[in-house]
Order: C-alpha cells, then structure tokens, then sequence
C-alpha cells in the first residue's frame, strides 16, 4: 500500500491554507528571505503564488519543508 502515513505533517493540508499559514507567521517579506522565489518578492499575492507552486516541484518542495519545521517548532 502507498497511503500516506498520518503521521505526515502535510497530510490533509492544502498547499493554500500551508501558504496562508506561512504568510500570516511570517509575512511577504520574511518568506521572501527565507525562500528567494519571484512570487514571494515581486507584487506577492495567494493566488501568484499557488499557481508558480503548483507548476514549480522545486519550489513547492521548499515551502512545504519551511512549513514542516513551522509546526515542528509550534
């Protein structure tokens, strides 16, 4: 079987409410530091954003690890 494990953090979670969740602890400009994507420095937006994610694996792979350490440290 290949169900995912619900010990996983990103289980159930949507790339948006992760997103919104970020946005709101850290803020545009703290997210842009932290992960250096155009989306995040230039004219910010939730919805710019998911749609780079959703088309970019190396960038949605570093959000989701930024937001894993985020409820690490919750």
């Amino acid at each position: 079987m290949n169900e995912t494990s619900p010990r996983d953090p990103l289980h159930g979670v949507t790339l948006e409410k992760l997103l919104t969740e970020l946005v709101a602890h850290y803020g545009w400009e703290e997210l842009g530091r932290r992960i250096d994507i155009r989306c995040f420095n230039f004219d910010p937006s939730i919805p710019s954003s998911l749609k780079f994610l959703r088309k970019t694996p190396w960038a949605r792979a570093k959000v989701e690890a930024l937001y894993v350490r985020h409820q690490r440290e919750a």
